[in-house]
C-alpha cells in the first residue's frame, strides 16, 4: 500500500458515499487509477464491504451493555456450540473471544432495562455451555469508533 491507497481507504472510511471523482481528488489519482485502486483493495480483501453508521439513540436503542461470558470448558465442541448460537442472535451485536477472566465479551443495545430483560431472557439465557454471565451497562459513550489508524499501519494482511 502507497500514500494513495491510505488516502483512498481513509477517505471511504470517513464516507463511503462520496464520488470516484471526489476520491480521485481525494488521493491525487486521476478517476479511472483510483476506480481501479480502490477494486484493488476490495479484491485483496482489505475492503470487506460498505455500509452507513446508524445513531442508536435515533433508533431508540439508549441502554448498552457489555456481557462477559464464562463457559463450562473450553473445548472446541463447547466453544463451538456457543459460538454457533450467538450467530444466530441479531440481539447480539459483537461478540469477541478474550483472554482474561471471562472467555468472551459480547455487546448487546437495548431501548432500556425490560428490553434488556427480555434479550437477558429469550436470547442470552439460551446460549449453550454457559456458566456464568456478568453485565456491565454503559453510563455514557465517550468516543464511538468511526474506522482504523489506516496511516499508522505498516503493512496490513
Amino acid at each position: 500500500m502507497d500514500r494513495a491507497d491510505i488516502k483512498l481507504l481513509e477517505a471511504l472510511q470517513s464516507d463511503s458515499t462520496q464520488s470516484i471523482a471526489q476520491l480521485a481528488e481525494r488521493a491525487a489519482l486521476s478517476p479511472s487509477a483510483c476506480h481501479r485502486r480502490i477494486r484493488a483493495l476490495e479484491q485483496a480483501g482489505i475492503i470487506s464491504g460498505y455500509g452507513a453508521r446508524l445513531d442508536p439513540r435515533k433508533l431508540g436503542l439508549s441502554l448498552v451493555v457489555f456481557v462477559e461470558i464464562t463457559l463450562t470448558s473450553q473445548s472446541r465442541e463447547v466453544m463451538d456450540r456457543f459460538e454457533d448460537a450467538v450467530r444466530d442472535f441479531d440481539d447480539i451485536l459483537d461478540c469477541n473471544l478474550m483472554s482474561g477472566n471471562a472467555d468472551y465479551l459480547l455487546r448487546v443495545a437495548a431501548a432500556d432495562l425490560a428490553q434488556f430483560d427480555a434479550i437477558h431472557r429469550d436470547c442470552l439465557a439460551r446460549l449453550p455451555g454457559v456458566s456464568s454471565m456478568r453485565s456491565s451497562f454503559t453510563i455514557r459513550n465517550i468516543k464511538t469508533w468511526r474506522g482504523y489508524p489506516i496511516a499508522r499501519c505498516s503493512s496490513p494482511a
